[in-house]
């Protein structure tokens, strides 16, 4: 077992779902003492082996079954059947805050955490300076936790965690609340614990990041194990089964497309909608080096003179990956009255494999004032293609040569 971290074996979790509670001695009597539920199988039967040294991911759907897992790994649920074995140190990172008292101090809070985690106050005391450190936090540990953002609370607890000293660090997705640095620390943390032959168990939906980070992937689907593999290979399966048809249908006569983001401006001009195009067909996913159109539907209430469009494409976790506009290519749009449509042409999409959304918007020509402006008005997705790159968001195209230097002397 030297070779195997964590084992499960036949491991299934059932929950109730309750439609009605009985609240009262008389609900309870009028049910004749029963509450009316069904039951939901979180996991059914998962084997899974984890091998000591590895980062390992759990990949899969909102409602797969990964949280729980992890939580069954780390012993804070029990499986309905089967059975877990863990060799080695646990210490897991699943709920943001877990076990942190908001009235208390950040200061008081790294000591209740870690005698939670099993550590000595003599530990603690040895570590403090390096969890603050990691933490980022030396201005605010004497604060109460209650004041804290969403993203001091996770460094903390996370810095707590890692200095626990574990064999076994098991995180979920709580790492997507820190900011750039701290998420660049926690990579460069997880490499220290690879190094020294510990064991990483992560849960994230950041897909790039699960290909680049870990050496092996589980993806899970309505509690069922699919497959254990290559990050590269199971994110791309994953992607391409989770895909989703968004093209949108034509807005009705005076409508406008439905977007999920903000949206502002003064209305002179309005973008209607963002269409995709593979050709002249509408489409809702594309292929990495593949050629295709963005057009953008626009409708003037008035006439405007060279108004400046433009987009900007964003990961789903905010990257923001370009933003070509009208104006840095010196395009004229001339005046604009009525209606038509703005294209904009890619002879190869060098956008790797993942979910994007784009974000457009009109302005007047000196760029100063929005006449509107749609945030995330379209969401759309990139497959594997040509080249297969996948690590970063965005592939150079180049291609490679090697040359063996020769001996002239020889």
């Amino acid at each position: 077992m030297g070779d195997i971290a964590v084992e499960a074996t036949g491991v299934s979790k059932r929950f109730r779902l309750y439609h009605e509670r009985n609240q009262s001695l008389k609900a309870a009597f009028m049910r004749g003492g029963r509450a009316k539920f069904d039951e939901f199988w979180a996991l059914q039967d998962v084997d899974l082996q984890i091998p000591t040294g590895k980062t390992f991911g759990l990949i899969g759907h909102n409602g797969s079954g990964k949280s729980t897992l992890l939580k069954c790994l780390a012993g804070i649920l029990v499986p309905d059947r089967g059975s877990i074995g863990v060799h080695g140190r646990v210490s897991a990172l699943l709920e943001l805050g877990a076990g942190f008292h908001p009235e208390l101090s950040g200061r008081d809070n790294v000591y209740l955490n870690g005698s939670i985690l099993g550590m000595s106050r003599k530990q603690i005391d040895r570590s403090f300076d390096e969890i603050v450190d990691f933490a980022g936090l030396e201005t605010f540990i004497d604060t109460p936790v209650k004041n804290y953002s969403s993203g001091m609370y996770v460094r903390l607890g996370f810095s707590v965690a890692i200095n626990v000293d574990p064999e076994i660090l098991m995180v979920d997705e709580v790492l997507a609340v820190g900011d750039e640095a701290f998420q660049r620390k926690c990579m460069e943390k997880f490499a220290d614990f690879r190094e020294q032959g510990r064991t990483v168990v992560v849960v994230s939906h950041a897909l790039s990041t699960m290909r680049t980070m870990c050496d092996e992937v589980a993806w899970l689907d309505h509690g069922k194990l699919l497959e254990v593999g290559h990050p590269r290979d199971l994110v791309d399966a994953y992607v391409g089964r989770s895909h989703e048809d968004r093209v949108e249908t034509e807005p009705p006569e005076g409508g406008e497309q439905a977007g999920h983001g903000a949206r502002w401006g003064s209305g002179e001009v309005t973008i209607r909608s963002v269409e995709l195009l593979d050709g002249d067909q509408p489409v809702s996913q594309v292929a990495t080096g593949q050629r295709m159109t963005f057009r953008m539907h626009w409708k003037a209430k008035k006439p405007v003179e060279e108004p400046v469009f433009g987009i900007a494409v964003h990961t789903l976790d905010g990257v923001h990956v370009t933003g070509p506009n009208t104006r840095d290519v010196e395009l004229s749009t001339g005046t604009l009255d009525g209606e038509g449509w703005l294209d904009l042409h890619v002879p190869r999409l060098m956008l790797t494999s993942g979910t994007y959304e784009l974000t457009a918007a009109v302005f007047d020509r000196s760029v100063a004032h929005a006449f509107d402006h749609r945030e995330k008005l379209l969401r759309f997705d990139v497959t594997p293609g040509t080249p297969r790159d996948q690590n970063g968001v965005i592939s150079l195209g180049g291609s490679w040569e090697i040359q063996a230097q020769v001996d002239s002397s020889a």
